[in-house]
Formats: structure tokens, C-alpha cells, sequence
């Protein structure tokens, strides 16, 4: 453990940055934007919908609840207890800095392993449904490129922070904080042409009315949009969805395919403005520095737990359960935040488009297509939604057209 007088430092800087993270999220995340009827399902979702929805939801959740509690449960296993440091030595890899990432990606893999039967019996409940249309093959693929792309991500902070911790052991936690703090920054800004098309394929919108819309859409909302970019997202699914990723140089504009082929223009508009929406408020930096400020964090508590005991890599085990303890917990915060910044997308949308009507039927019809849940428990509301419920943001196109166009009637005759 750290000597005391070593400790003050570490500690007066993780309050600062605990302090900096707390303020950060409580002056930039829109708390309120308008008030909101309650939200009700029924009110635009038809009995047959809403079984539909609830179906599908009591055939899948078993199975995909069961896979996220295993995802969880096995590192911390084996993180916590003797299992991470005979693992470490069962592999007999050498030097120690060859040994960290083959043992975090051995711990990834025995999750992984683990979770198949569960994530097959979801991927199977998709299937059912006409949600997922990926075949086996691509499907194993992809669960390897994650399980490649993951281990990689955190043996890389395992090393550099056990490399500065043999270096430093009583003070290797500032190098740490700010190389951690880097490489999330480094990652957010490379994601979209590093990661992104290790799953699909990206191509230019083809030119014509639809794509000489957004760019005036773009121009008349004052973001530079130099290109639309269309993943081939049908190879996987038949779910609707359009992102922004990346920043500065990176940032782009995506839609997918399978938004392009059904959906009406003005509803695809409303989608497009929706991004806009993220794009015009940097929510994508925006991230990235309260990512860069929670690890930075992170990489201070880490130093106060472990001290010099970080320089030991049979450690990696604990590493890697404290890694998930972590972003398990800062789940429910997350999601909070994004589903804030996702309502006030939405309102930059309303305002951008002046359309409250096609952006209740667009709510509508996305949720349907998507099997959104309408409803979920408040528990699975926290830790997963990263977006409002379907109901909640017809409940604003409601509020915001009753103030500005008029009411929307209800989509549902009665």
C-alpha cells in the first residue's frame, strides 16, 4: 500500500476530478426541456402492437438478462479470487508484459465462452421475430472481432499502468490518470474509421432529392456536413437507425440501409435532423470528456486501492474485475445523461423541422419496426435505456406541436 504521506495527493486530486465530473454533468446535460404529458402507450400503439412488443420482450429477456448477470459475474470471480493469479501462471507466457494481454483476453474469452448458449437462444428469439436476419457465420465474426477489439482496448491500460507502476510505485498514478485520460480520447476520435468498419461497410449517400435535403437541412442548421454515409446495416438486421460518431475530423453521419428502402422521406428527414441535432451540440465531445474525466477518476481510486501492488501483473485479474465493477456501476449515470442529450436531439429535431405530426407517426413506426420496449421495468430502465422510451418522446413531439402547430391527435382511433 502507499505510504501516507503518499496519499494525500492521489486523494485531493481524485475529490477534484470526483468534483469536476459532478459539475460537468450537472451544468451540461439539459435537464429540462419541456414539460411532458405522461407518457401512454396506448394512446398510438395498437392492442396487437403493444402484445406484440410484450411477447417479444418475455421470450428474450431470460435469456439476454441471464448473459448480461454472467458477463458480469465470471470476471469478478475470477478477478477476486485466487482463480485471476493461477490463470495468469497456468498460461506460462513470458515476458509479463506478453502474459497481462493474454490473460485479460483469457478472462474475456472464458465470459464469452460462457455467455454463447444464453446470446444463442437470443440471437434465436430475433430470428423469431424478423429483428435479426445475420447469419451464424457473421455472427460468430462479430462476437470475435468484440471479443479482439475489448481485450485489446483494456490490456493496453493494464500494461501502461503497470509499466508506469514498476516505474513509479508510489506515484504512478498522475502518469496513469493522464495517459488513460489520452487514450480515451485517442479511441473516441479514431472509433469511427478504426472500429466502425471492422463491422460494416460504409458508402456515400447516391446523389439526388433525398441526399440534397439533408445537406440543406445540414446548411440551414449551421453544421458542416460534408458527407452522408450509409452503412450496410441489412446484412445483420431490419432495425431502423441513423448516429453520429466521432469528432473534429472524424465526425460523420450515418444511416442505415435498411432506414433508406421503407421509411417515408419525411420521416427519414426527421431522423437525419434528429443527428443533426447531436452534431450541433458537439454530444459526441461531449462524451468524450466526461469519458476522459470518469477514467481519469477511475485511474486515481485505482492507485488508492491497489498502491504499488499495480506493479504486479498477476494482478490483472483484479485489473480487470475492478474495470467491471466500474463501468457496471456507472451504468445507470450514463445512460441517464444519454437519455437526456437523446430528448434534446429530439427537440432540435421539432424545432429544426417544424413536423410534430410525421414525428409522432416516426416514433411510432420505428418502435415497431425496432420491437422497442414501451414499458421496461424501472430497474432495466436505469441500467440499459440509454434513449427515452418510445411513449416518452411521442409525449414530446405532443408537447412541443401543443405550444407551436397545434395538438396531435392520438394515432390509435378509440
Amino acid at each position: 500500500m502507499p505510504r501516507p504521506s503518499s496519499r494525500w495527493a492521489p486523494r485531493a486530486a481524485g475529490g477534484l476530478l470526483a468534483l469536476a465530473l459532478v459539475f460537468t454533468i450537472a451544468v451540461t446535460t439539459p435537464w429540462h426541456l419541456i414539460d411532458l404529458p405522461k407518457p401512454d402507450a396506448t394512446l398510438d400503439f395498437s392492442t396487437a402492437e403493444i402484445a406484440r412488443q410484450n411477447a417479444f420482450r418475455h421470450e428474450m429477456l431470460p435469456w439476454s438478462t441471464t448473459s448480461w448477470v454472467i458477463s458480469v459475474v465470471v470476471p469478478l470471480v475470477i478477478g477476486f479470487s485466487p482463480l485471476g493469479r493461477r490463470l495468469y501462471d497456468a498460461l506460462r507466457v513470458r515476458p509479463w508484459f506478453l502474459a497481462v494481454p493474454v490473460t485479460v483476453a483469457g478472462i474475456a474469452l472464458i465470459t464469452n465462452l460462457l455467455t454463447v448458449p444464453t446470446d444463442v437462444l437470443a440471437e434465436r428469439v430475433s430470428l423469431k421475430y424478423g429483428l435479426s436476419v445475420e447469419n451464424w457465420r457473421l455472427w460468430v465474426w462479430d462476437r470475435g472481432v468484440n471479443w479482439a477489439l475489448t481485450s485489446l482496448g483494456v490490456a493496453v491500460i493494464a500494461v501502461v499502468l503497470m509499466a508506469l507502476a514498476k516505474r513509479r510505485p508510489q506515484g504512478w498514478w498522475l502518469p496513469g490518470a493522464l495517459v488513460a485520460a489520452l487514450l480515451v480520447l485517442g479511441v473516441s476520435f479514431a472509433y469511427p474509421v478504426l472500429v466502425e468498419p471492422r463491422f460494416n461497410n460504409f458508402t456515400s449517400m447516391p446523389a439526388g432529392a433525398l441526399r440534397s435535403d439533408f445537406l440543406k437541412l445540414a446548411d440551414a442548421d449551421g453544421v458542416p456536413v460534408q458527407d452522408v454515409l450509409v452503412a450496410d446495416a441489412s446484412k445483420r438486421t431490419t432495425a431502423l437507425n441513423a448516429y453520429v460518431s466521432g469528432f473534429g475530423s472524424t465526425r460523420r453521419l450515418v444511416v442505415y440501409d435498411t432506414l433508406l428502402k421503407d421509411t417515408p422521406p419525411a420521416q427519414i428527414r426527421l431522423v437525419v435532423a434528429h443527428e443533426l441535432g447531436h452534431a450541433a451540440e458537439d454530444d459526441v465531445l461531449h462524451g468524450t470528456l466526461i469519458g476522459v474525466l470518469g477514467t481519469a477518476f477511475g485511474v486515481t481510486l485505482l492507485y488508492l486501492l491497489l498502491g504499488a501492488r499495480m506493479a504486479d501483473p498477476r494482478k490483472v485479474g483484479v485489473f480487470v474485475a475492478l474495470v467491471v465493477v466500474a463501468t457496471t456501476l456507472a451504468s445507470p449515470v450514463q445512460n441517464l445523461v444519454s437519455r437526456k442529450i437523446e430528448a434534446r436531439a429530439d427537440y432540435h429535431s421539432l424545432r429544426l423541422t417544424n413536423d410534430p405530426r410525421d414525428f409522432v407517426a416516426m416514433q411510432h413506426d420505428l418502435a415497431v419496426r425496432n420491437i422497442s420496449g414501451l414499458d421496461p421495468s424501472r430497474w432495466r430502465y436505469w441500467m440499459f435505456a440509454s434513449h427515452p422510451t418510445p411513449p416518452e418522446r411521442i409525449a414530446m413531439g405532443r408537447a412541443w406541436a401543443a405550444q407551436n402547430s397545434g395538438p396531435v391527435p392520438p394515432l390509435v382511433r378509440r
